[in-house]
């Protein structure tokens, strides 16, 4: 009897999900010459993804649970649009044992592993249990009911999923409770289990995970590493192949990690794309120089069982196309020979970043709203690099709407270069030089990442980001006094506008008089609520006054562009205008400003001591009542927004004149939570 193995055929892949992955599945399909087919939340309606696609089918409804978290609705759109293979991409329904069924049972190619293997590895504590019998060495669980002092400090994690929703750091018994209880409404929220475990906490651990590719054949490919310790809660942030903390130990570190990967895919008779998940305790031999791996520790953290975030870097790597071959596997072809550099860690070295919409300076804060325009340099997207370049993968274009339903990702931008210096540096320069308009991003932080000391020598850790360095990060590129020189090149530029659209003497510049009047002015709000007054004067020959930078010339002046000089250097502002917002770019960086309103809204003044709404959510949680005495850091309520819990504290001592929510209400960015009052007026009268 044959053991051989009937290739199955597919013309038709339906993507279920959205956003960059399915874009980027849908580009190694057409190059495949395979049909595509989106689905698309009611909010997606006009995204990118689905105007990439072949045919797309609506799955009515905004949230995730509506739609993309909807199995049946999803295979009954591929047999709508005649697809032959559903890809789940990440995230939703990729790690669904059920959902991996149900598409098998319709008669549909599943392009992931086999339900068997998704389910033994869908829960981490049953996971952690297979592995040890495999073999793989794993970190003690913890019974959240039988913690004790010599157990801290601890980890909670969701069992269910990933993305560090359920993950909470504790490391005091009295923290404990309320760090399990909200893990598991978080895990609930995000998964749709609230089973939590814990397990011991390494302090300055490595995140290195391993690209596996198996076929129903028995061929096992280990297709290089990953470092991605660079993380903001529990969330990885910047990934690279292969991994600097790898590359510098050195010995035979890698051979085990692979090792350990090809025993924990072996036993759960994996296929496909996968990642094994490993925690690196790198002891003393983490800042020695020399090539030993002897003090180095690794521990099984879990497998995940579809196509990581992360994966361009190990395509740009080892110049495999891990889609290709997620596809050629599901179809039946077996694998062959390994690529040669997947097994040495790869050529050159790769970098990815996550562009996000979020405030790293005011504790991660997602924000939701319109992205004007975002403008990536890129070599390539979605594509391999044959050079030196950079690759971007989004689904975000200008004029799209940053849901409050989804992660807020706007793009994973990731360079490749033949050493990590070099790619460090490309991949700053194009995030540096982005036009990104209408959100605040991460972008600033990322970019002081690249180029900081501790990053370009390989010392970064798991726990790399913390408050102090988070803090120094964040700060602006455009640097200290920045502010003023970006509201003159607006004002110059809005003249320039106006003289445009002059009626009464045309051509005239704004403000233009016989004889000198007094300067100009228009006023604008800088990001930190600062007030800066541009002012200037245009006398009859064109030349222009700047009374407030006098050592700054103006060379040239259209509606879009002004050119300032300094010390006699040249540099060219752009100057872009979306209603009251101004953005104001150069080379290197970029400042948003606001047009201050001539007439203040009595509507729009708070009463002083309001607690707004930082974000767009709904409260799950209230912690206090009105006429509670509080301290400065209490928390007070807690949000959920996009899957993630968010703490709202008290802003200083006082008392809780006002409450204005409730659990269960839904709000808007700027809605009032609470009005805290100082104690001598506790018992002034409510308003």
């Amino acid at each position: 009897m044959s053991n051989a193995i009937t290739p199955r055929t597919v013309t038709s892949v339906l993507v279920a999900n959205r956003g960059e992955i399915a874009g980027r599945v849908f580009a190694t399909c057409r190059a495949m010459g395979l049909s595509t087919v989106a689905v698309y939340s009611d909010p997606d309606a006009d995204a990118p993804h689905v105007r990439a696609a072949d045919a797309a089918v609506r799955l009515p409804g905004a949230t995730s649970a509506e739609t993309y978290l909807r199995g049946d609705l999803i295979i009954a759109a591929a047999q709508a649009a005649g697809a032959d293979a559903i890809h789940p991409g990440y995230g939703f329904l990729s790690e669904n044992a059920e959902f991996a069924q149900a598409v098998t049972e319709a008669g549909l190619v599943w392009i992931g592993p086999p339900p068997a293997a998704i389910r033994a590895m869908g829960s981490k504590v049953n996971a952690k249990a297979l592995m040890e019998g495999a073999g793989v060495p794993v970190l003690k669980d913890i019974d959240p009911e039988a913690v004790t002092a010599d157990d801290l400090p601890l980890l909670i994690k969701a069992s269910a999923g990933g993305g560090g929703r359920g993950m909470r750091i504790v490391r005091s018994l009295d923290d404990l409770a309320d760090a399990v209880a909200a893990a598991r409404r978080e895990a609930e929220s995000a998964f749709g289990d609230p089973t939590v475990f814990c397990e011991p906490y390494i302090e300055r651990g490595h995140h290195i995970e391993v690209q596996v590719m198996a076929d129903e054949h028995g061929r096992i490919w280990t297709v290089g590493e990953r470092e991605c310790s660079i993380q903001r809660r529990h969330q990885k942030v910047i990934e690279e192949a292969p991994a600097p903390l790898v590359e510098r130990i050195g010995g035979d570190l890698r051979e085990r990690l692979f090792d350990a990967a090809r025993k924990a895919v072996e036993s759960i008779g994996y296929r496909g794309a996968g990642t094994v998940e490993f925690l690196v305790d790198a002891g003393s031999g983490a800042s020695g120089s020399e090539n030993s791996s002897d003090d180095v520790r690794i521990f099984f953290l879990e497998t995940n069982t579809r196509l990581q975030v992360e994966h361009p870097v190990t395509e740009l790597t080892t110049g495999v196309d891990l889609v290709e071959q997620q596809l050629l596997v599901a179809m039946g072809h077996p694998l062959g020979e390994a690529p040669a550099a997947a097994e040495t860690g790869g050529v050159g070295h790769a970098i990815e970043v996550r562009l996000y919409a979020e405030d790293p300076a005011h504790d991660w804060q997602p924000q939701s709203g319109t992205i004007a325009r975002i403008d990536l340099p890129a070599t390539t997207r979605f594509g391999l690099l044959e050079r030196t370049g950079i690759r971007v993968d989004s689904g975000i274009v200008d004029g799209s709407e940053i849901s409050t339903f989804y992660d807020p990702m706007l793009a994973k931008v990731i360079s490749w270069a033949p050493d990590r210096t070099q790619a460090a540096a490309i991949l700053a320069r194009a995030l540096a030089d982005a036009r990104i308009h209408g959100l605040v991003t991460n972008r600033d932080l990322l970019v002081n990442t690249l180029r900081e000391k501790d990053f370009l020598t390989g010392e970064t850790d798991t726990g790399y980001l913390d408050e102090e360095r988070v803090g120094r990060l964040s700060k602006p590129l455009a640097g200290d006094g920045a502010d003023l020189v970006a509201a003159m090149a607006a004002a110059l530029a809005q003249s320039a506008r106006n003289r445009a659209d002059a009626r009464a003497v045309p051509g005239a510049p704004s403000g233009w008089r016989n004889l000198f009047s007094d300067y100009q002015n228009k006023r604008y709000v800088a990001a930190d609520g600062t007030e800066i007054d541009a002012r200037y004067r245009i006398g009859r020959e064109g030349a222009v006054e700047l009374p407030d930078l006098d050592d700054v010339d103006v060379a040239s002046v259209t509606s879009d562009v002004v050119v300032l000089v300094r010390g006699g250097v040249a540099r060219r502002y752009s100057v872009s205008v979306v209603g009251d917002q101004v953005f104001v770019d150069w080379h290197g960086a970029s400042v948003t400003l606001t047009r201050a309103p001539r007439f203040v809204d009595p509507a729009a003044v708070q009463r002083p001591g309001s607690l707004l709404a930082p974000m767009p959510g709904s409260v799950i949680r209230v912690a206090v009542a009105e006429g509670d005495r509080v301290t400065a850091g209490q928390p007070l309520l807690w949000l959920e927004a996009m899957k993630m819990e968010h703490t709202i504290s008290a802003p200083a001592d006082g008392v809780v004149s006002v409450l204005a929510v409730d659990e269960g209400r839904q709000l808007a960015v700027g809605d009032v939570l609470a009005v805290i009052t100082d104690d001598e007026d506790a018992t002034a009268p409510v308003e």
